[in-house]
C-alpha cells in the first residue's frame, strides 16, 4: 500500500523534536525489545572487534542480520561473512574509507545488494562517522526534502553512501542537531518513519524493519 506522504503533517525537525524521540527511545515501552537487541549488538560488537577471523564475523553478520532484519537469506550468511574478511576492512574503518559500505553490500554480482546491512555493520564499528541507512529513514530524509527543501537529492542518490552521508549531514546542519549524536539522530529518524510510513498492521505484527 502506497502512503500518501503529501498529507502527513509530519512536526519539522527541531532540537525539541529529536529530545523527544530519543526520550521515547530510552523510555518507551514498545521499544524494549529493540532496546535490548542494541545491548546485544554492542557487547558482541565489543567482544569481537576486528574482522579477520571468519567465525567472529559469521556471528556478527547473523546477529545483526536477525536483530535489524536485514533480508540476508540464511544460506547467504556464510558467503556475506567470508566477504567482510576478504576485503580486510579493518584499518579502512579506522582510516574513515567510506567507499567500503558499498563494497560490503555488493556480495558478489549474482547477490542482491545489501546496502541497509552493510551501513549497520560498520555503523557498529563507527558510530560516530557511520550513519544508518534503511527503509525509514529512506523515507523521513525523502519527506522532508519534498516539505522544507533542505537539500536537492534524487531519490536513488541515499543509495550511494557518500551521497547518503551529504544528505545526512546537510538535514542536521539545517536543522541544527550538531548536539545530538549520529546515533541519536538515526533513531529519531527511524521511529519518526516507524510511526508514519509503516504499512497498516493487521493480524500479525510486522518485523521486518
Amino acid at each position: 500500500m502506497k502512503i500518501d506522504m503529501k498529507n502527513l503533517n509530519i512536526e519539522m525537525p527541531s532540537v525539541e523534536e529529536v529530545d523527544t524521540y530519543v526520550k521515547i527511545w530510552h523510555e518507551d515501552d514498545e521499544y524494549e525489545k529493540f532496546r535490548q537487541q542494541e545491548k546485544n549488538v554492542v557487547m558482541l560488537w565489543n567482544q569481537y572487534p576486528t574482522n579477520t577471523k571468519l567465525e567472529e564475523v559469521l556471528i556478527k553478520v547473523s546477529v545483526l542480520n536477525k536483530f535489524y532484519s536485514t533480508r540476508i537469506p540464511d544460506v547467504l550468511e556464510l558467503h556475506v561473512a567470508q566477504h567482510i574478511v576478504e576485503l580486510n576492512i579493518d584499518s579502512r574503518l579506522d582510516n574513515l574509507d567510506f567507499d567500503i559500505v558499498d563494497e560490503i553490500a555488493r556480495v558478489n554480482e549474482e547477490s542482491n545488494r545489501y546496502y541497509s546491512f552493510a551501513t549497520k555493520y560498520c555503523s557498529h564499528h563507527r558510530p560516530d562517522k557511520y550513519p544508518i541507512f534503511d527503509s525509514f529513514v529512506d523515507k523521513v530524509l525523502r519527506y522532508f526534502r519534498n516539505e522544507e527543501k533542505y537539500y536537492t537529492f534524487k531519490n536513488n542518490d541515499l543509495k550511494n553512501y557518500k551521497s547518503f552521508m551529504e544528505v545526512y549531514h546537510a538535514f542536521i546542519e539545517k536543522y541544527k542537531l550538531e548536539k545530538f549524536s549520529l546515533r541519536e539522530v538515526d533513531w529519531y529518524l527511524w521511529i519518526l518513519g516507524r510511526k508514519y510510513f509503516s504499512p497498516p498492521k493487521k493480524d500479525v505484527k510486522l518485523e521486518n524493519e
